[in-house]
């Protein structure tokens, strides 16, 4: 896969298409800034451009929303003009004082003024100012205006164009606070992570304690913003401050049911919290033992931004590569023809099976370090960096496994995405019944994909133990499972929400430090969208450093499950397990006794564990 994914970049670069996307071409297929072939059937094709290394459109601002492109002539000319050229005159004066002709190339300087073609060979007028593009040779307008309405068109909710004015300019006036806050979320982070390393016997007790007090304190924070707002709105009535009283009284509402829903779950999960408890105070030790893990999230995000810078240069390059054909126009566009024309496709799968293949890696290193961790008894004895003894066998003996993982993910993601694309593009157009089926082969795929990508991490986990295949690890972890079904939901319910109230955390702190830093500019701009944009960030943030947490303590679970499977604590069968650990199974052990001998409500409700 690897190899043919190679052969797309090398076959798109050797057909030109790399030159074309750098250089950047015309209408009539000639490469700025190099002597061209003549095209069959093409004038003005087959030009030496040597001297003429930019591109430049006659109609700049002409955007075709449908197929994103812009819908203008286009020209290699030696320079863009640096300054708005608002007559012929204006335009006939700078290519003879620049030498840069701004006109189709049958058209010479001299007769810019004088020839009636001039009206449809030389650029829209008042010409804009612009700018080459670097790198890529492109002469694009300073002042982007011109590219509100492709703007708008993608924001499809915004129907009116001076609220989207309005919010760019919120953001625009606000971009120093918003990298304030994104640095603060980033900051935050990373102090929870070593907060778990050292509390976490009591981590769950003081997240609980620290979201009420959040959640409660941002509640009440908005909504006395918007009663001291609603009052000074009423003495000045503008756009901005009504925009703003209604977006406070949305967040007040949003929080307040939020609050409720969140102080409804507590009440119900904080009773199964024991085994969750013993796991994070484990996981703790683990990050003490393995302070390396948390800096995991930083080198799979660099390789996944290449992998991805990669794939976006060969897509632009599938783009533009091809042989010269003419259009309707009667100018040359290029197109691949025959089986090549669906490399494409090849190239999409590419895209998420090897996304998910550098995740499965992240997963397989974190299995295969905390492993080593739980089954060293002397943890003196550790090896002296296991992060990279985990990467050394993973390159060494398990890319098979993790590509088969990722590629089964593959086969389920590819379905769901081109039913969604099939929703998308039949929005309004089917029926109720076909809608309806449409949605639930979308979830029942979206489940299915969230139920594979558990038990991969869990035959990660199987295949570090054991160094067995996929499919034999697969079935390994599936019937330990099974077996711990009831601790399998007690972790994931109480173990995921806690981690879910350390992002709540976040980004409640950063959205009230953002509320109260922005609160200062509302009466000159709309905070609703940096508001969001910071929150949705934190969250990212929160997400990344807090998953390895939560990977960790799955880890610990798996080989918990299966220390107490094969040993009992008996002499030769000794536990592996944390003293920590021990004293959950000991007590649990009483609990089941006395649950046996009371069958009170006390009993049951020790039962489950």
């Amino acid at each position: 896969f690897f190899l043919l994914q190679g052969f797309i970049c090398g076959f798109s670069i050797a057909t030109g298409a790399a030159a074309r996307l750098l250089s950047g071409y015309d209408s009539y297929g000639n490469i700025c800034g190099q002597k061209n072939v003549k095209v069959e059937g093409i004038v003005n094709s087959g030009l030496d451009l040597t001297h003429k290394k930019y591109v430049f459109f006659l109609d700049p601002c002409n955007i075709d929303l449908v197929h994103q492109r812009i819908k203008s002539l286009a020209l290699c000319v030696s320079a863009c003009p640096r300054k708005e050229l608002k007559t012929l005159a204006d335009i006939q004066k700078f290519a003879e004082t620049n030498g840069s002709t701004l006109c189709s190339y049958e058209l010479q300087p001299s007769e810019y003024t004088t020839d009636p073609r001039a009206a449809k060979l030389c650029p829209k007028y008042p010409v804009p100012e612009s700018a080459p593009i670097p790198f890529f040779h492109r002469c694009a307008p300073v002042n982007i205006s011109c590219y509100a309405k492709f703007a708008e068109a993608l924001i499809t909710f915004v129907s009116d164009s001076s609220v989207l004015h309005r919010l760019i300019s919120g953001v625009m006036t606000s971009k120093e606070i918003i990298m304030g806050l994104c640095l603060l979320s980033l900051v935050l982070s990373m102090i929870l992570m070593v907060i778990i390393r050292y509390i976490s016997r009591v981590l769950v007790w003081i997240l609980t304690i620290l979201v009420i007090l959040g959640s409660l304190g941002g509640t009440g924070v908005l909504w006395w913003l918007y009663a001291k707002q609603r009052i000074s709105a009423s003495a000045v009535e503008t756009q901005i401050a009504k925009d703003n009283l209604q977006a406070l009284l949305i967040y007040a509402i949003s929080a307040t049911v939020f609050t409720v829903i969140l102080f409804l779950i507590m009440l119900i999960m904080r009773k199964r919290v024991a085994l969750t408890i013993a796991l994070f105070h484990v996981a703790g030790k683990v990050f003490i033992h393995l302070p390396l893990l948390v800096f995991q999230p930083f080198w799979t995000f660099f390789v996944l931004i290449l992998f991805w810078t990669y794939w976006i240069t060969v897509l632009l390059f599938l783009g533009t590569t091809g042989s010269p054909v003419p259009n309707e126009e009667g100018f040359v566009e290029f197109r691949m023809v025959g089986p090549l024309k669906y490399m494409w496709w090849y190239h999409v799968v590419g895209l998420i099976w090897i996304s998910e293949f550098i995740l499965a890696c992240q997963q397989m290193t974190v299995a295969g370090a905390v492993v080593t961790y739980y089954f060293t008894r002397e943890k003196r004895n550790l090896p002296f960096t296991p992060i990279l003894a985990s990467v050394n066998r993973l390159v060494c003996y398990h890319l098979g496994t993790v590509a088969k993982g990722s590629f089964i993910i593959t086969l389920v993601k590819i379905p769901r995405m081109i039913l969604m694309y099939i929703h998308t593009q039949l929005k309004g157009k089917e029926n109720a019944c076909a809608r309806c089926m449409l949605k639930a082969c979308i979830c029942c795929l979206w489940c299915l994909e969230k139920c594979l990508t558990y038990l991969n991490q869990n035959a990660y986990t199987a295949t570090a133990i054991n160094s067995t295949n996929f499919c034999t690890s697969a079935k390994d972890a599936f019937v330990i499972l099974v077996e711990n079904a009831l601790r399998v939901a007690a972790i994931n319910t109480v173990g995921d929400f806690m981690l879910f109230l350390g992002k709540v955390l976040i980004v409640c702190s950063t959205g009230l430090a953002g509320i109260m830093l922005l609160n200062y500019q509302r009466d000159y701009t709309i905070w609703v969208l940096p508001l969001i944009i910071v929150c949705l960030f934190a969250f990212l943030v929160a997400h990344c450093f807090l998953s390895i947490y939560e990977m960790v303590v799955d880890v610990l679970f798996l080989c918990f499950a299966i220390d107490t499977k094969y040993n009992d604590g008996s002499p030769g069968r000794e536990f592996y397990m944390d003293k920590v650990l021990m004293e959950f199974v000991e007590n649990s052990r009483k609990s089941m006794k006395e649950a046996g001998r009371g069958g009170g409500a006390e009993g049951r409700e020790l039962k489950p564990m």
